[in-house]
């Protein structure tokens, strides 16, 4: 019996995921989204300085052209990390229990409050 309730659990944190409604559930949810939104913010200041930085080395020193390439990659790397800390940042939402004023109508309460 404790497999399908560990399941069930699982399912209902999904559904959670990607819900803009939990961004906003308490001051803790909306202080993580404010974090994990600065986190995003500079990996995607530093991935477009990286490719700026690249296209000055491509077009205008010929010797700079090996750093040029690796300012490339760097700044696609930065890139490919910005979604990811969406992703994280969306599970990290999901694990938090949220208040019982923000339950949807015809939930069953929680305990204490929002706290399980």
């Amino acid at each position: 019996m404790p497999v399908y309730r560990f399941e069930w659990n699982k399912v209902s944190a999904m559904r959670k995921v990607f819900d803009q409604t939990t961004r906003t559930a308490s001051e803790r949810h909306s202080e993580l989204v404010r974090r994990y939104e600065l986190a995003r913010t500079l990996v995607e200041f530093f991935a477009a300085i990286m490719f700026v930085i690249g296209s000055i080395f491509f077009f205008f020193y010929d010797s700079l052209l090996f750093a040029g390439t690796w300012l490339f990659l760097i700044g696609s790397i930065f890139f490919a990390v910005r979604p990811t800390i969406r992703l994280i940042l969306e599970l990290h939402l999901a694990r938090l229990p949220v208040p019982d004023e923000f339950r949807p109508y015809g939930a069953a309460p929680t305990r204490a409050g929002g706290a399980r």
